[in-house]
């Protein structure tokens, strides 16, 4: 998710975007990253704060013991932290870092990723992600997450916070 203009500011409470939108432009840019296409995640869920990613669990994605690879596990919670942070603070932003405990082995047909800010400022979020492997409709807890997501600095040229864009909205963070 990093450095998608994803989050733009309202110039008034009315102008906010409706959820819909807001989804459609979080789901933009999960398709714009190749990763995320490969293994087929889906932006199931976004709000300001809040996040819910799907990845299918796939042979293709399987460990040698027939668990959802850790990785992708990982992947789930990362980007499911960085949505929540990013969407939180309305910029584009990074993860600066994150820790994940696996509590159980991923099994099923799908991961679910639930993130949520638990605390934000202008330059940070701490994030929380809860991963769960859905196996016959039942979710268990698979993993636990908390990471740290960062504002990315402004590039040479680019509109500043605040400042009027030439489409007449407001932009945050940078163009990519």
């Amino acid at each position: 998710m990093a450095g998608e203009p994803l989050h733009p500011a309202p110039a008034s409470p009315a102008a906010a975007d409706s959820p819909e939108a807001f989804l459609a432009r979080g789901r933009a840019v999960l398709v714009s990253q190749s990763f995320s296409t490969l293994i087929g995640a889906d932006l199931h869920a976004l709000a300001p704060g809040q996040c819910e990613l799907h990845v299918p669990i796939t042979p293709s994605l399987l460990q040698q013991h027939g668990f959802a690879h850790g990785g992708v596990v990982s992947y789930a919670a990362d980007n499911a932290l960085t949505y929540a942070g990013g969407t939180a603070m309305r910029v584009p932003v990074i993860t600066s870092e994150f820790k994940i405990n696996y509590v159980r082995p991923a099994v099923g047909e799908l991961l679910i990723a639930r993130a949520h800010a638990v605390h934000h400022g202008r330059t940070q979020a701490v994030c929380r992600c809860d991963v769960f492997a859905v196996e016959g409709g039942v979710e268990k807890l698979c993993a636990v997450a908390q990471g740290t997501i960062v504002a990315l600095p402004p590039r040479e040229g680019s509109t500043p916070p605040g400042a009027a864009s030439d489409a007449g909205t407001q932009a945050v963070g940078r163009p990519d």
